[in-house]
Parts: structure tokens; sequence; C-alpha cells
């Protein structure tokens, strides 16, 4: 297979990492639970932390319920989608950081960190909402972060999850037609 069959086999059979996209809006789901609530910040954060550690298990979950082989190995490429998603965990230095420094813009920050690591998917899957989306979720986090309280922004992350979701959807059902 050339690069483009292992991209096109590696999105079709991954169905383009929506398993991780659906799980994550349970995980923004429970950042905005926590931070309706009246706990101290430094704990908020702590919680926040936390209720991002699930979605690796949560995606295995869901892809059994939307039929995703959760790790192909037959697709050298699916390593290359585990490597993207690795990066991230470098950027969440970042949030550690922001986390006692300036406690009241982490969940921002993880926004943007969220939004940013998307980009590399876009080549990967060959999707155009993964380019959008990587570009939007960071400004538009920025922005509403720096400008409204935390749950505005945790409620916007899960609209645009949601809305994700629902195009990355449709783009995999056109690419399984084709």
């Amino acid at each position: 297979m050339n690069l483009d069959q292992l991209r096109l086999d590696c999105a079709i059979k991954q169905k383009k990492g929506l398993h991780f996209i659906l799980s994550s809006i349970v995980i923004w789901s429970l950042v905005t639970g926590i931070h309706l609530t009246n706990l101290p910040i430094l704990t908020k954060n702590l919680l926040t932390f936390s209720a991002t550690a699930p979605l690796v298990p949560l995606a295995f979950f869901v892809s059994k319920l939307i039929k995703v082989n959760f790790s192909d190995k037959s697709n050298p490429l699916n390593q290359l989608g585990i490597i993207f998603s690795l990066n991230q965990m470098l950027y969440l230095l970042i949030a550690m950081w922001v986390y006692p420094t300036v406690p009241d813009k982490l969940v921002m920050v993880i926004a943007m960190i969220f939004g940013a690591h998307l980009l590399p998917y876009a080549w990967l899957y060959q999707s155009r909402i993964y380019a959008i989306m990587s570009i939007v979720i960071p400004f538009v986090a920025l922005f509403v972060g720096m400008n409204y309280e935390v749950y505005v922004l945790t409620g916007m992350m899960i609209i645009f999850e949601i809305l994700f979701s629902t195009i990355l959807t449709i783009e995999v059902k056109n690419l399984i037609r084709k």
C-alpha cells in the first residue's frame, strides 16, 4: 500500500478517531460539572485533571459501541495516531505550570491544547473538520477563556465536540460510501 492508501485505511478502520471525540463530550461534561460547584479553584483544577484521566478507557468502550478496532496493528499509521496523542501529554506540562500560577485560566489552556493537538489528525485522516477545529478551538477558547466564566468555556467545548462528532460522522459515512 502507498501512503495515501494507508491513510484511507486508517481513516476507515478508525472511523477518523470518532470514538475519542465522542468520549471527549463526556470529559468536557464532567469538567463543566466540576466548575459549576462552589469548590475552591485549586480543587476544581485538581478534579479537572482527574476528569481527563478516563479518556482512553472511555474511548475504548465507545470504540466497541461504534465498532472501531481500537488497536489495529495492521496499519503502521495507527501507531502515528498514538504518537500524535502522546504529544499532547508534553503540552500538558504547560497546563501543570498554569495550575498554581494562573489557576483561573487552567481550563482555557487545556481547551487550547486539546484543540491544537487535533491538527496532525487532519493530515492522517484527510479530514477538513479536524483542520478547522484545530484552529477554531484554540482561538475561540482563548477569547472565551479571557472574557467569560469557566463554565461558559466548558459549555462551548461541549457544543464544539457535539458539532465535531456530527460532522465527523458525516465524513466517515461519506468515506465508507465511496
